[in-house]
């Protein structure tokens, strides 16, 4: 099993029994960026508790490792089945490394 390397911004999500690294990679939040507007913007809004949960669920699938490895709709029902408390904390590494970068 692959485990995330939080040094790199990344962060990991069960998805159907399985956990999936999710990378912010350049490529990957380009992807994100191309599809749910500025990735600042993006940040703001969920500093600001109006992210929705289709933005969540989108930049966890452009930033899944191996690259959109698992049907969107998976990673929908994931971030469903395990609540937003739960998905709160990749989404918290995904959020710093777009911020920090990787330092």
């Amino acid at each position: 099993m692959t485990l995330a390397n939080p040094l790199r911004g990344e962060a990991s999500l069960m998805i159907g029994g399985s956990t999936h690294i999710l990378r912010p990679s350049f490529t990957a939040l380009v992807a994100a960026e191309e599809e749910l507007g500025p990735l600042f913007a993006l940040v703001e809004r969920a500093g600001e508790g109006r992210l929705r949960l289709s933005e969540m669920a989108a930049l966890f699938w452009h930033c899944l490792e191996p690259h959109r490895s698992i049907a969107r709709e998976a990673v929908g029902e994931a971030v469903v089945a395990q609540g937003l408390a739960a998905c709160a904390t990749p989404l918290r590494a995904l959020l710093g490394q777009i911020l920090k970068g990787s330092g």
